[in-house]
């Protein structure tokens, strides 16, 4: 569960670590000629659109295996770096925080830190 939201209404979380996912996609020498002519000459890159798209989409589906392999509930807070496009290449970083819902009613705690990496 990926959560752009900052907090979740009428759901009592325990915060955990932050959660951070680096993608870098390349596209193939023709393209990014192809696309240095299309910047020339004005227009949409969509070659470079569905580069910077395809690294996004796998920054999300990563940050969501890796939300599940450190057994948090979700994440929330969801941020997408602004991509940075390079000849060739498109770079993404996706982050949040790793949340459990709470199990106690009875804590009353606005959050804990949960540090699951060991670190």
């Amino acid at each position: 569960m990926l959560i752009a939201l900052d907090q979740l209404n009428n759901s009592e979380i325990v915060l955990g670590e932050l959660l951070t996912v680096v993608v870098v996609n390349s596209t193939n020498m023709v393209k990014d000629v192809l696309a240095g002519f299309k910047d020339a000459v004005g227009g949409r890159m969509e070659i470079y659109e569905d580069l910077i798209q395809s690294a996004v989409d796998t920054a999300l589906k990563e940050l969501d295996k890796k939300t599940k392999d450190l057994d948090y509930d979700g994440v929330i807070g969801v941020k997408i770096s602004s991509p940075t496009v390079a000849s060739g290449g498109a770079e993404v970083v996706d982050y949040g925080n790793g949340f459990h819902f709470k199990t106690n009613p009875n804590d009353r705690s606005i959050s804990t830190f949960v540090n699951k990496s060991g670190a």
